[in-house]
């Protein structure tokens, strides 16, 4: 079966999956819109990031320039910002592959977007994603109530103007999950929600009718909820403190081992 033909039957019942914005969550809104699905929690990208920091530290072990911080997580903030390794190793459990648009293999998706599947993007604090989905171009931004239809010719040209104004932008690729067991325990994580297009159309419309134009802004950077996930900020700590425990106690293994063949050496110097 070709793509084209893949395409023509509806995945997940035609309906859109969306995340409305939860905490600092936008990194886990990105990845389960590009996956249509809740696929991952904010437990399980804290779980990736603290896999990536242990790896990082212990690469870095004997090497260590005053420019990094074995203590600091370099792949997730307390307060649930994850780096895009975090989101590339996360999108990897579904063969997926994120590519930067500006490199020289997405040059196709810069000159004929449309023919692609699903971009990240990324300013500052803030990540959201815009996906394909049965044919149809959306909007996924947590920001919004509802995914908002992009048609092909405004995806080319907002990808441009975010572009222009310093968004960081990613192309992904691959073989993307066709359904999501919407009947399963695990259809709902608290803030997902499945519509049809109609629905997220009339959702949009009633929106932009109360507060404007609510498209957004290339220049916003994206303003997050100010309302902390205690529980997020606990795991991730908690995460982070194990993965520099077993960094530490490496480090204090090699440092143990160095300090005694450098005295068996001066014992054997001084006989």
């Amino acid at each position: 079966m070709d793509r084209n033909t893949a395409e023509r039957g509806a995945s997940n019942r035609g309906m859109l999956y969306h995340e409305v914005q939860e905490s600092k969550l936008c990194a886990v809104h990105c990845v389960n819109t590009v996956l249509q699905g809740p696929f991952f929690s904010e437990f399980d990208l804290a779980a990736l990031a603290s896999d990536l920091d242990l790896t990082e530290r212990q690469m870095m072990v004997g090497s260590v320039t005053g420019d990094y911080f074995p203590e600091v997580s370099h792949n997730v903030s307390l307060d649930g910002d994850f780096s895009i390794q975090v989101l590339q190793k996360a999108l990897e459990v579904w063969n997926l592959q994120v590519i930067p648009l500006n490199s020289p293999m997405a040059e196709p998706a810069q000159i004929d977007p449309e023919k692609e599947s699903a971009f990240i993007c990324h300013l500052q604090d803030h990540w959201f994603c815009i996906r394909k989905v049965n044919g149809e171009w959306y909007n996924f931004d947590s920001l919004y109530a509802a995914p908002e239809h992009l048609s092909k010719f405004y995806l080319s040209a907002y990808l441009d103007s975010l572009k222009s104004f310093g968004w960081s932008i990613f192309l992904v690729r691959g073989d993307f999950p066709k359904d999501c067991p919407m009947t399963s325990s695990e259809a709902s994580n608290g803030y997902g929600q499945w519509l049809l297009p109609e629905d997220a159309e009339r959702i949009t419309k009633s929106c932009n009718s109360k507060i404007g134009d609510g498209r957004h802004q290339p220049s916003d950077s994206g303003t997050v909820v100010d309302d902390e996930d205690e529980d997020l900020k606990a795991a991730i700590a908690a995460s982070l403190m194990e993965s520099s425990s077993s960094s530490a106690a490496a480090v204090v293994a090699e440092t143990a081992g160095d300090s005694k063949n450098e005295h068996e050496t001066s014992k054997g110097k001084n006989e």
